[in-house]
């Protein structure tokens, strides 16, 4: 565990003070900015990558990155399935979708409902749906614990619509439990949004653990894909460290695309909205635009 805590590349200020010295511009995680074009548009559509966005820790941004990242990748043409996999329901709430008196994601995981299809809800995002979730869902670990492959339901309930998106991300409860689980066995990548707060740095080294067992024991397709830096303020010295601290132990996977705190989330998500809609010229809807072309461009995404 001690290995995803402490820094792996003790050469990091040394690549940053020559990049300063050489006149290129630094972006926050210190590397040289880089451009990341616009997506080609597809000609074709599918089977879907699936993405797990996970964190154990509560609170680090992994319902607003699945909302914003989701809307990104549909304003560049990718059709994406977003599946709020958490009791909370904040994805379908913040999507502007009503999770009341309609079958769920609770209801695909039981058996309740066979039709996968039945359940998708549109969004006001073209290029965006949603399965909703709702409080019914936090009951769901109770009743699958005696189920015949438990950890591949949900997998089995996305395969009947994998072939009709391009990309389905997997908004996570904050824990590590069977729902998680699940989630994990069915994606082929997961990203970690990663709060810059060092109690939300301390908790990746466990989240990386259960994915390379998920690996040996249940889905040996599955990567991590990166992490995304969140919450981040360049005014706080503790924020810049904590960031300085995962471009040295997680390198690469690491992205460029750092997401700042604004007040903009929170109101977006009362107005039902993702922030590209609500606050469009706001510095974080560029930043999500751009965590999208940089997920394209890293071939996370197609």
């Amino acid at each position: 565990m001690d290995r995803y805590c402490t820094s792996a590349r003790g050469d990091a200020p040394v690549a940053q003070a020559e990049s300063a010295k050489n006149g290129k511009k630094l972006g926050p995680t210190g590397r040289p900015e880089r451009f990341y074009p616009v997506p080609e548009e597809l000609d074709s559509h599918g089977p879907a990558r699936i993405i797990a966005l996970c964190n154990q820790k509560g609170g680090v941004g992994k319902t607003t990155t699945t909302i914003n990242l989701g809307a990104a990748l549909a304003r560049y043409g990718r059709r994406v399935l977003a599946v709020d996999f958490d009791p909370q329901g904040a994805l379908t709430a913040g999507l502007g979708v009503t999770a009341h008196d309609v079958p769920t994601i609770y209801d695909l995981m039981l058996g309740h409902e066979k039709d996968t299809r039945a359940v998708i809800q549109p969004t006001e995002v073209l290029n965006l749906d949603v399965i909703p979730a709702n409080i019914d869902l936090s009951a769901a670990e109770v009743h699958l614990i005696s189920e015949v492959a438990r950890e591949q339901i949900l997998a089995s309930v996305l395969r009947k619509v994998q072939d009709d998106y391009d990309v389905i991300l997997i908004d996570c409860q904050p824990s590590l439990g069977l729902l998680t689980v699940n989630a994990l066995t069915a994606s082929h990548g997961v990203l970690i949004p990663l709060a810059c707060e060092f109690f939300a740095l301390r908790g990746v080294a466990l989240l990386v653990e259960t994915i390379d067992k998920v690996r040996d024991r249940l889905n040996p397709q599955i990567e991590l894909d990166g992490i995304i830096a969140t919450m981040y303020d360049s005014r706080t010295l503790h924020a810049r460290e904590v960031l300085e601290r995962v471009v040295e132990t997680f390198g690469d996977k690491a992205f460029d695309t750092v997401i700042g705190r604004t007040v903009k989330f929170p109101d977006a998500s009362v107005a039902a909205k993702p922030i590209l809609s609500y606050a469009p010229e706001n510095a974080a809807s560029e930043a999500y635009l751009q965590l999208a072309r940089e997920l394209v461009l890293r071939g996370a995404v197609a």
